[in-house]
């Protein structure tokens, strides 16, 4: 069996210029733990059920373990550890709420929760709770019994909806 072929990636990771040698077959979720120390990603179904891998590229939520590394070439990826960069606190809004309202138990689905709920409050800012859970539903969470997660979006999204655009994006 021959060894994997290493690839040169460069891509923005967390608002800065990022460039990382990987395996050509590697998924995104791989990358950015194991070659890049980013262990806020997780992996908990690698088929793209559970969305503890969730991470935002261009703008929007996808799920890592669905991505090959090598589509990451040229694009913009957030992880939780860059949500809250240029935030008060170190914190997004989001973050803050979910802290707030003990929308975290164990911790494991939470960074791709927190994601999925910031990319859900961009698309739809006055999103009702019915919304809201629909939206999270592919986040699964065995912990929480998700009120306090949905509590917790809808607190953030009260606060990003008062306060100007340039604060919370």
């Amino acid at each position: 069996m021959k060894p994997p072929i290493p690839i040169e990636l460069r891509f923005e990771l967390n608002g800065e210029p990022t460039t990382v040698r990987c395996a050509a077959q590697a998924m995104l979720h791989e990358v950015l733990r194991l070659d890049l120390s980013l262990t806020g990603t997780k992996e908990g179904c690698g088929e793209g059920e559970c969305g503890a891998c969730t991470v935002i590229m261009d703008g929007e939520a996808v799920n890592s373990c669905l991505v090959m590394a090598a589509q990451a070439e040229g694009r913009k990826i957030t992880t939780i550890e860059g949500l809250g960069l240029g935030h008060q606190d170190g914190l997004h809004p989001v973050q803050a709420a979910f802290i707030e309202t003990g929308g975290v138990q164990c911790g494991f689905c939470i960074p791709g929760m927190v994601l999925q709920a910031a990319d859900t409050i961009r698309r739809i800012p006055d999103a009702d709770r019915a919304t809201i859970r629909r939206e999270v539903a592919g986040n699964l969470c065995r912990c929480t019994g998700y009120t306090k997660i949905l509590d917790a979006v809808e607190l953030a999204a009260l606060r990003m909806r008062a306060a100007p655009a340039a604060e919370w994006t």
